[in-house]
């Protein structure tokens, strides 16, 4: 079999005819066997194609850090990590983070319209609050809605993702129950004194996008700069089926500015200091019912300063001071009900980390601080909280065995203190194989708006608290891998919102992900499955807008001066309300992505992307409309 095979097949499989009615797609699991089929195939042919590529063995590891807080190869952790590289983030222009986040293993989004709108990130199943986003290390988000504003972050600011998939609250705190996801903003690397670039990117629905910035080292300096400015005229976020008659068949627009900044410098080498900025502002236009447009302006800030020094040789210590703030002003065009609306969170940020390498593994220990206000226009009768934290982990390796233990204490000054733990272990079993199981705890703190809100929060709450059990194994040989993960994370007392916000006894996410990853005959190629099983045990209900069956392929080559690919995902159907009543079920759909771009010289890039090649109609909320086909074209230049 040939990769220009592949691609024929790709090619046919994807040009499809449009279908009207989402609920009246073809079931996705034709398509979900012939996915997982392609990944068991990938797996029976890649011990032939490696011989190829190499004698067999091992790939090197990916080292990461949010896994165990300190530099770690994912082989040394039990818990589930993903990379999104600079590659990936790239060719995702003209879509915003949730929307490249959900072409990952284990994650799902839903979404009130197009960029900017109110979004959801769903982490193996969990509520959007049960992610933690982590900026440069910083918690970011909302203490009022309880979840990060997802679409304030842009992509042209980001270097590289990491993705923890499974309770971190041991590692991280509270609202970690699903996982944690951390943004690196781009930094000033290299032996260069300056490094520019600039793109521009134009697109459907008059998408405009600018981005430019330097960086640079010398002398033990370090610096970044970089800006972006994207506006899009969009398309009509909601359709008459939208909740409290809030239609308004209008185009919905969104712009954005935003700015990343660093600076650090190399006192010593044992000892540096640095500091980092990220700020983004816009306007968001939303339907808030006949006639109606109301603009809400968004700001976001997040800026940090720390100092790292080795104390010992075996011991580094890393202070750090943060300051983060999320704010959305909403006011209409329009008389309308409940505006105009601020609602702003402020956090503050102390930590103190230490790094000590012992014989049995690096051993993590601290203390932490974080500081949360609200602002809001609605009267909250509480607007301030703290949470003092101490926690101490073990990662280590050894004759093919890892293991990693961590604990965690957060005094909460609304509930108290809370005690939180995980463990892992894993296995190489041969130079092919590998396996590991972990077992960990979480909670959350229930938000602002679930306490305090008027005549509709719920003062006598509890946080909800996880537990979750996950095992896996993992085939590796030369340039490809197949990975089988199984988990089970059981949540008592979650917080379901129906007429107010109310502790049900128990909640149960539980499913499994296979995966691959490989190269062959110079293609990049990918897939993977995930079936999940997201229940409120209480009624037996599904919870809402979380497909039980999510299959995503992919393809990428370079040859010559081209780098091309495409790409499939297929969601299954899904419930949108928590009592899964049927007029509110959404329909099964599949999406085809395609990419190429072409080195016009040593520092210009030429690129192009078509988002939803066969214009397939769904939504992923009930009442809201998603974007049809998109095309979008980049020219860049990086001088090299």
């Amino acid at each position: 079999m040939s990769a220009g095979w592949l691609g024929w097949a790709l090619s046919c499989r994807f040009l499809m005819p449009r279908v009207s009615s989402p609920v009246r797609s073809v079931a996705p699991f034709s398509r979900t066997r012939v996915a997982v089929a392609a990944v068991l195939f990938f797996a029976s042919f890649s011990s032939l194609s490696t011989h190829a590529q190499t004698a067999g063995g091992r790939q090197l590891a990916e080292i990461v850090v949010t896994g165990s807080r300190a530099e770690a190869s994912v082989d040394q952790l039990a818990a589930d990590v993903t990379v999104i590289d600079t590659k990936k983030i790239e060719r995702a222009v003209g879509s915003s983070l949730p929307e490249l986040l959900q072409r990952e293993a284990g994650l799902q989004m839903s979404s009130n319209g197009g960029l900017g709108k109110e979004t959801s990130v769903f982490t193996r199943g969990t509520e959007s609050r049960h992610t933690i986003l982590l900026v440069d290390g910083v918690r970011y988000g909302s203490a009022t809605s309880g979840g990060p504003s997802w679409s304030n972050i842009p992509l042209a600011s980001i270097e590289r993702i990491e993705v923890i998939k499974g309770p971190a609250s041991s590692l991280y705190g509270s609202d970690a129950v699903g996982g944690v996801v951390q943004i690196f903003t781009k930094k000033g690397v290299g032996d260069k004194p300056f490094n520019p670039y600039a793109s521009v990117t134009l697109g459907s629905d008059h998408f405009a996008q600018a981005a430019a910035g330097l960086s640079g080292s010398q002398q033990g300096w370090n610096y970044s700069l970089n800006a972006q400015r994207t506006t899009e005229h969009g398309f009509s976020s909601t359709n008459p089926k939208v909740p409290y008659g809030n239609f308004n068949p209008d185009r919905d627009p969104f712009r954005q500015s935003s700015l990343n900044a660093s600076l650090g410098y190399e006192i010593n080498p044992n000892w540096r200091v640095d500091g980092s900025v990220l700020y983004s502002e816009g306007v968001n236009h939303f339907d808030d019912g006949p006639g109606v447009d109301t603009r809400s302006a968004l700001r976001s800030q997040v800026s940090t300063a720390s100092v790292t020094g080795r104390i010992l040789p075996d011991w580094k210590s890393k202070f750090t001071i943060s300051h983060s703030r999320d704010e959305s002003n909403a006011i209409a065009s329009a008389q309308s009900y409940n505006l105009p609306g601020l609602f702003a969170t402020t956090q503050r940020q102390y930590q103190w980390q230490n790094d000590i390498a012992t014989p049995v593994g690096l051993v993590v220990a601290g203390l932490e601080r974080l500081e949360q206000e609200v602002k809001s226009s609605t009267k909250y009768s509480v607007t301030e909280r703290t949470v003092n934290s101490g926690f101490v982990g073990l990662t280590g390796e050894k004759a093919g065995h890892s293991w990693q233990a961590n604990l965690r204490r957060d005094d909460n000054s609304q509930f108290g203190s809370k005690n939180t733990w995980g463990v892992g272990y894993g296995l190489q079993l041969s130079s092919q194989w590998r396996m590991h199981a972990s077992h960990g705890t979480s909670f959350v703190a229930p938000t602002f708006n679930q306490l305090y809100w008027p005549d509709y929060g719920s003062p006598d709450l509890k946080p909800e608290q996880g537990r979750n059990t996950d095992v896996g194994v993992t085939w590796s040989e030369g340039g490809h891998s197949v990975k089988l993960v199984r988990f089970d994370n059981r949540i008592r007392g979650y917080i379901a919102n129906t007429t107010k916000p109310e502790n049900i006894p128990r909640s149960r996410i539980k499913g499994w992900t296979l995966g691959y990853s490989g190269q062959f005959m110079g293609w990049t190629l990918r897939a993977d499955y995930d079936q999940l099983d997201p229940r409120n045990s209480l009624t037996g209900t599904l919870l809402p807008r979380r497909a039980r069956h999510v299959t995503r392929l992919s393809a990428d080559k370079d040859w010559g001066g081209w780098t091309f690919g495409a790409s499939a995902q297929s969601v299954g159907k899904r419930y949108d309300d928590v009592k899964n009543t049927p007029e509110k079920l959404l329909g099964q759909y599949t999406t085809v992505d395609l990419y190429a771009s072409y080195r016009l010289d040593k520092d210009w890039t030429l690129s192009a992307r078509v988002s939803n090649l066969t214009d397939k109609d769904y939504t992923t909320a009930y009442g809201y409309n998603t974007r049809g086909r998109a095309g979008y074209l980049t020219l860049q230049w990086q001088p090299r």
